[in-house]
């Protein structure tokens, strides 16, 4: 049995003056302390090869884990001409995707992000170890595999505040909890108490639109001569782009001799992001006898506005005309009469002008207010904070002797506030106002934990490593009210359409706060029986206030065939509880169904409406997941290769769109259910979905002496493919094609990297295959479309120490996405289907100034 008294993870974490969360064991940059080595290479590259995550024993290299892990520096964070933290994974991860949807409600604001061919809410996200709050915003436009999902915001997370992040590919619900079916992101914020960087990049897509500003820095800085402060500040602003060509019925409009038709009257592209602020600070502070204490938070805001569908004027239903333009709508102010509705079928702008010019004064249509339609501007403020503080240490005295402690306790809130402009509450007729606060969604998240390990001479290869631990959360969900004219019932809502079209306000009969408490205890056991075996299981249980209890399991294992090969698998159950916001939310959305704008109501699934269409009360996900892998770490070669099978039974997503008829509204009218006369299309969420999720993940990395310089070469290949194996008509089959097609079956990336004395670049190849392209949610607008490559690349010169430059470009040979045909491309405008897995806006090129300290 080995010795551990010269090898004490709390001693070295006061030693260091760290602040990460023993439930993760002890931080990354300790781990080196382990071994004794005297070649400075081989440490640095250690270094960049440990992680946490996974365990609650001591920090592990990513070959020894019995579990897939990626480790993404923070400086291979910084290389890169992304603006957001999730360009920067998915550039490193080839099983995360995400998709830019660029006309999806709030999808637009908060976008969501896909590991393993999983919703955005299977993943669960963690800074420092601890449990990261949930985004505000629910996807209701999510590319078919988001549909309905509430995941985290990690885009507020900038690449600068990151010392690594740490990609589990593995499922961990019975060590971390729920949402972590697909696996877990760890984001390792920086921990040093001195010097600092400063950058700052502009960059610009090829089309000429879309430029950004980014300006970040860091800096750490003692806290005491026992502790630290590590602060991370970034600003950015980028403008919005257009991937987009005229509609065919705008064009036919401007042909006929309407003036007012703008030249792009529905634009497809990224949303206009302004003030784009964030702050992030790490703080540690030794106490003495064993014990630290430490904080971290952020806070993070910034305004996000895009594009919307296009109001016809002729033909726009409930505003311009309610016969598919053959006449225009009409309403009388006044009630003196002699306002009949404008005949316009066959008529030019001339003659339909010179109709309209001759109502009566009070008579009046919005053609007269908006003669070339118009087309609402969505978006959004949106506002994320957190804190959490805790400590953490030894008991050195009584039966609780030996034992390692962390208590902790974590706030989290995101709000988000949204407003359409450039429309219109048509039921108020003339007197509408053209811009309005729809109304905000609050998701608030409190947890505090306490976990111990301890350490057990067991007659093992190594002390047996015992943890466990509890936890409290309380969740609330609140909708609050947009103003008055937003959601107003006017007078002409015989006629017209209320609420500010296209996102309608929240009414104040949907406002309030929903809370859900729930606690959880694990057991976490690992065990090394000797040299070349090691096990580990982990229990949990939770139970919440809301549908009941849940016990989940692990178990991992690691055999090593020899000093250079191991394998590994594990098999874990794991669950996904529906959040407050899914079982709670209503919104109104605009959607194209057969070719057709319809606003379709979202409401809970226990609503009388819901009820009646099938809708029933969500309980949670359930699934069991199985892996195996191979490890090769050799000389200046590392390699894995991970199989894994993924079952999720009762998984979460949005139903069909279902007709609401008059006898419906008559049978809930009697029944008492109030606000169903403007409805005329709904939809839910429902747990109908079984799946099968099968992939393969590959990683390789290889390092030599080539070109007088340091080559480093890496691989990451990622095979996905997911199968409905069971669901509803409540869902449709439409749902499950964008289950099981939407996201390419293959991705990989392959880099080069090259360091000399003055100079570094990398150079980054991207495949994505083929995938099912669907352009606006519609059934219609689909077909199989082909796989791309693109490449990225940079080249960054040091002036010295201090200072150094970078030249890069995304999409280096502007590669552009797969193409609709044209008559899509005719309907709606676009020239791209907005599924693709590269985006739609081409290459992208930044000049980059760093300076450190």
């Amino acid at each position: 049995m080995k010795n551990h008294n010269n090898y004490h993870p709390v001693a070295r974490a006061v030693k260091f003056g760290l602040a990460a969360s023993l439930s993760f064991g002890i931080s990354t940059s300790l781990a080196m302390a382990q071994e004794d080595t005297a070649d400075t290479a081989k440490k640095e590259q250690a270094v960049e090869k440990i992680a946490v995550v996974g365990t609650r024993s001591a920090p592990r290299s990513i070959g020894d884990s019995p579990v897939p892990i990626d480790i993404i520096g923070g400086d291979e964070l910084m290389k890169s001409g992304n603006s957001d933290m999730l360009n920067m994974l998915t550039s490193s991860v080839p099983s995360l995707n995400v998709h830019a949807n660029p006309i999806s409600d709030a999808a637009s604001l908060i976008r969501p992000i896909n590991l393993r061919g999983l919703s955005s809410d299977s993943t669960l996200i963690l800074l420092n170890g601890k449990r990261r709050h949930k985004a505000s915003v629910i996807t209701f436009l999510g590319g078919g595999i988001n549909d309905g999902a509430q995941g985290s915001d990690i885009s507020v997370i900038p690449g600068i505040a990151m010392k690594q992040v740490e990609v589990l590919r593995d499922g961990a619900a019975a060590q971390y909890g729920s949402d972590a079916i697909a696996g877990v992101i760890n984001f390792v914020l920086k921990d040093a108490d001195q010097g600092g960087s400063l950058e700052v990049k502009r960059g610009e897509y090829y089309a000429g639109d879309g430029t950004s500003t980014e300006i970040a820095a860091n800096i750490g800085m003692p806290l005491t001569d026992n502790g630290f402060v590590n602060i991370s500040a970034q600003l950015k602003n980028a403008d919005p782009t257009s991937r987009s060509v005229q509609r065919a019925d705008a064009q036919a409009i401007a042909d006929d001799g309407n003036p007012f038709i703008a030249p792009i009257t529905q634009v497809w592209g990224s949303p206009k992001i302004k003030d784009d602020i964030t702050l992030f600070a790490n703080a540690g502070l030794e106490l003495g006898n064993g014990r630290e204490a430490y904080l971290f938070g952020n806070y993070s805001e910034r305004d996000v506005t895009g594009g919307f569908y296009y109001r016809n004027p002729h033909n726009r239903g409930g505003v311009f005309s309610n016969d598919g333009g053959e006449t225009l709508e009409v309403v009388d102010t006044t009630g003196a009469g002699g306002c009949a509705n404008v005949p316009i079928g066959g008529l030019n702008h001339q003659q339909i002008t010179t109709a309209v010019d001759a109502l009566p004064a009070n008579c009046f249509t919005f053609f007269s207010m908006f003669p070339g339609g118009f087309t609402p501007n969505f978006g959004g403020n949106i506002t994320d904070t957190s804190l959490t503080a805790g400590t953490k240490g030894e008991f050195k005295s009584g039966w609780l002797e030996g034992i390692l402690y962390d208590f902790s306790g974590s706030v989290g809130r995101s709000e988000s506030t949204f407003n359409i402009v450039n429309t219109v509450n048509a039921s108020l007729g003339p007197n509408t106002p053209t811009e309005f606060e729809a109304g905000k969604y609050i998701q608030l998240e409190k947890t505090f934990t306490a976990d111990f390990v301890k350490y057990v001479a067991a007659g093992l290869y190594e002390d047996l490593t015992v943890a466990g631990g509890l936890q409290w959360t309380e969740e609330s969900f609140e909708i609050v009210a947009g103003e008055v004219a937003s959601w107003e019932i006017g007078p002409y809502v015989s006629q017209l359409t209320n609420g500010s079209n296209g996102f309608p306000g929240f009414q104040p009969d949907d406002a309030g706060t929903n809370t859900r408490r729930n606690y959880a205890a694990y057991v976490d056991v690992e065990a090394e029986f000797s040299e070349n075996f090691l096990m580990a299981a982990a229990l949990r249980f939770e139970d919440y206030e809301s549908f009941g209890s849940t016990t989940n399991y692990k178990v991992t294992a690691q055999y090593r065939l020899s000093e250079d090969w191991a394998m590994r698998g594990s098999h874990s159950t794991g669950f996904r509880a529906p959040t407050v916001g899914q079982a709670n939310v209503r919104n109104v959305r605009t959607a194209l169904i057969g070719g057709e704008l319809v606003d379709i109501a979202l409401l809970p699934a226990t609503n009388p409406v819901s009820l009646l269409k099938g809708g029933k009360e969500l309980t949670p996900e359930e699934s069991k997941s199985f892996a195996v892998g191979l490890v090769y770490n050799g000389d200046n070669f590392f390699f894995t290769a991970d199989v894994f099978r993924i079952e999720v039974d009762d998984r979460i997503g949005q139903s069909a769109e279902f007709d609401v008829t008059q006898a419906d509204r008559d049978a809930l009218r009697a029944a008492g259910v109030r606000g169903v006369e403007s409805l005329s299309q709904i939809t839910f969420l429902t747990n109908d979905f079984d799946t099968v999720t099968r992939g393969l993940d590959l990683v390789a990395n290889y390092s030599a002496s080539l070109l007088n310089g340091r080559s480093t070469f890496s691989l990451a290949y990622n095979w996905t493919d997911t199968t409905v194996t069971n669901f509803t008509a409540v869902t449709g089959d439409f749902k499950v094609s964008r289950l099981e097609k939407d996201l390419p079956d293959h991705r990989a990336t392959l880099t080069w990297k090259q360091d000399w004395d003055s100079i570094d670049m990398f150079i980054r190849t991207n495949y994505y295959g083929s995938y099912q392209g669907v352009h606006a949610d519609d059934p219609e607008l689909t077909q199989m479309a082909s796989s791309k490559v693109t490449f990225d690349a940079e080249v960054s010169y040091h002036f010295n120490d201090s200072f150094s430059v970078a030249l890069g470009a995304q999409n280096l040979f502007d590669t552009k996405p797969e193409r609709l045909p044209q008559w899509m491309s005719d309907i709606l405008g676009a020239k791209y289907f907005e599924t693709s897995p590269m985006g739609i806006n081409g290459g992208y090129y930044y000049l980059k100034g760093i300076y450190r300290f």
